[in-house]
């Protein structure tokens, strides 16, 4: 049997909307929307699952890259709909945990369900963050993971010093997100709030974390894992 914890909160929801919701690939030119605001939560969790995203997003690639065995937990911060969810319950079989994180309710529900459509046994616990913190329990995760959504965040260094105590001894965070240049091509919104890769080793160094190993097989997006 799986088991399933909820951890819902409410303060803050409406500021940061769209942390687990990243416009990515195939989003269409805004239809007049800006990046600060979300259109229809549902039409963009299907975006972030079309398959076609599996082409440069190689998850399975990015899933071994991190080295995830059974009885290890994952933080999927800024879970969205699932999309490494899903690859982490399976990563890290019933005997780890996954906790799936996200800033808007739909998305855990939508992630949740899919987890049970899975037929398999997890650990899984849903927590509705706010924006200043993920509430993550304290030493409960090997690795904070961190998908197309370092750059929805505000306050940035305070906000990963703050989250050092949810990590495990010798525990991770992994950043990946997009180049803020033209190395992520077109993406189907503007680029101007994308925090470029040198300014994200900058920001997690003052945060207290050191740069302990960066991955280059992602063509669009940077890969990078701090202890």
């Amino acid at each position: 049997m799986h088991a399933i914890h909820r951890q819902i909160t409410t303060a803050g929801l409406a500021a940061l909307l769209g942390l687990g919701l990243p416009w990515a690939g195939s989003a269409p030119a805004q239809q007049g929307h800006s990046h600060e605001r979300m259109p229809n939560v549902m039409e963009y969790i299907d975006r972030l699952d079309r398959p076609e995203r599996d082409q440069e997003q190689k998850p399975a690639q990015v899933v071994d890259a991190l080295g995830l065995k059974p009885g290890m937990s994952v933080a999927d911060l800024g879970a969205g709909s699932g999309y490494f969810t899903r690859r982490f319950v399976e990563a890290v079989t019933e005997t780890g945990k996954v906790y799936v994180i996200d800033v808007e309710p739909e998305a855990l529900k939508y992630v949740e369900d899919s987890l049970v459509h899975m037929h398999r046994p997890f650990d899984a616990e849903f927590i509705l963050a706010r924006p200043d913190n993920p509430k993550i329990p304290v030493e409960s995760v090997d690795i904070i993971f961190v998908c197309n959504t370092y750059h929805h965040l505000e306050d940035r260094t305070v906000y990963f010093r703050n989250t050092r105590s949810s990590l495990k001894p010798a525990g991770r965070i992994v950043i990946i997100d997009y180049y803020h240049d033209d190395r992520s091509g077109d993406l189907g919104f503007p680029k101007r709030h994308l925090v470029a890769r040198d300014k994200v080793v900058e920001e997690m160094t003052g945060a207290g974390y050191r740069l302990a190993k960066e991955h280059t097989f992602l063509a669009k997006q940077f890969f990078l894992e701090f202890e």
